[in-house]
């Protein structure tokens, strides 16, 4: 076969430490149950990164939108900017999906801490930067677990080689 691909010739991807974040949250504001579920937005407040070779602070004014689909398993879209070191930003858009055990998962709503081992948190960040020494991220996609603390996220990003 002139056109078959043969299987080794594919790369297994591998996956690439990119850095390690804590987002700062206040309050959720309930919007309600609307027709896929319960909606609700989480303001973020602060927080760091901090990577190989570089660091940053979350800046106030993103945001995590969620939507509860059901007792056990919500949907997560987290916007927010990073601004490095040097003064350069870095926009994350974060899709994640949290699931676990109905009670567990409503006392995290609550904001009551959580064994995180006990919640399947994974998540696809997307970044954005026009910052030279981290262009690179423009064109990767990116991998990601995380857990959730009463104030505050921790997740650690991976590179998708």
């Amino acid at each position: 076969m002139p056109h078959a691909m043969q299987a080794d010739a594919i790369a297994t991807p591998s996956l690439r430490f990119f850095a390690d974040l804590s987002v700062e949250v206040a309050a959720p504001q309930q919007v309600g149950a609307v027709a896929l579920g319960l909606r609700r937005v989480i303001p973020i407040v602060g927080g760091t990164a901090r990577g190989e070779g570089w660091s940053g602070r979350v800046l106030p004014g993103g945001a995590d939108f969620q939507l509860i689909v059901h007792p056990g398993y919500a949907e997560l879209d987290a916007r927010y900017v990073i601004e490095l070191d040097g003064g350069e930003l870095l926009f994350v858009q974060n899709r994640a999906l949290r699931s676990g055990p109905p009670e567990l998962m409503q006392r995290i709503a609550r904001g009551e801490a959580v064994d995180p081992d006990r919640i399947y948190f994974r998540c696809q960040p997307r970044l954005e930067t026009a910052a030279k020494a981290l262009a690179w991220v423009n064109e990767r996609l990116f991998v990601g677990s995380g857990a959730r603390h009463p104030e505050r996220v921790a997740m650690r990003f991976f590179a998708l080689d």
